[in-house]
């Protein structure tokens, strides 16, 4: 039995292909990103704040290429490639639902400057699905 088929492969090419990209964006980030994007982070997660925004920013690209890659190789399993986008993406919704400045009032729904991070829900999802299809596959074989 193969460990990645024919239907994983339009959620793993787009996904990992919006993450490499956005990881090689960060990469070459400026200082301003990089203190905003840290900021950002180290507002949900304040043991950040021990970490320069610029070693931050390199660490944080380093997640998105290692992830977009795991996702766009099609020899890396499923289970694995999900494994990834699991532990990356729940990390962005936890930032979501830490940062109270993102959503509507009292509400769970982003705002305005929210969906931009809400979306990462998405991302959640496939990983948790890509996850149990993948142990599924093992646990079968």
């Amino acid at each position: 039995m193969r460990l990645t088929t024919l239907g994983d492969l339009p959620g793993r090419i787009a996904t990992g292909g919006f993450i490499l990209h956005t990881g090689l964006q960060k990469w070459s980030a400026d200082e301003q990103t990089a203190q905003g994007v840290h900021g950002m982070a180290a507002g949900a997660f304040p043991f950040l704040n021990a970490i320069p925004p610029e070693r931050f920013i390199k660490l944080l690209s380093i997640a998105e290429i290692g992830t977009g890659a795991a996702l766009l190789a099609p020899f890396v399993p499923t289970v694995v490639a999900g494994a990834a986008l699991t532990g990356f993406s729940g990390g962005l919704v936890a930032m979501y639902a830490r940062t109270p400045s993102l959503r509507n009032p009292g509400s769970i729904w982003p705002n305005e400057n929210g969906t931009a991070v809400a979306k990462d829900t998405w991302m959640l999802g496939m990983g948790l699905g890509y996850v149990l299809t993948g142990w599924t596959r093992l646990r079968n074989r």
